[in-house]
């Protein structure tokens, strides 16, 4: 499916900043970054993902912080008052 068919089927950009810690250094706090259309608010994409990741990396997860936006919105509109001519 491309982006936009997805989009127009309501999902949104997806980031999730993902903390966790890795065996040799537990007291270290790593980031990882992922980025996916996803449905909000269940984020079943992401779920899928982080299901990967507990099954599968050993790095433990510590947190997971998650920012959605649509693209696609109705446009703004504005009234122009003013009119310039340039020559």
């Amino acid at each position: 499916m491309s982006d936009l068919a997805r989009q127009l089927d309501g999902y949104r950009l997806t980031t999730a900043e993902i903390l966790y810690r890795l065996p040799d250094h537990p007291t270290l706090l790593q980031s990882y970054i992922w980025q996916d259309y996803d449905l909000a608010p269940r984020f079943p994409v992401l779920q899928k993902f982080l299901g990967f990741w507990e099954t599968n990396l050993e790095g433990r997860l510590h947190e997971v912080r998650v920012g959605a936006v649509k693209l696609l919105k109705p446009a703004d509109m504005r009234i122009n008052t003013r009119i310039f001519t340039l020559h």
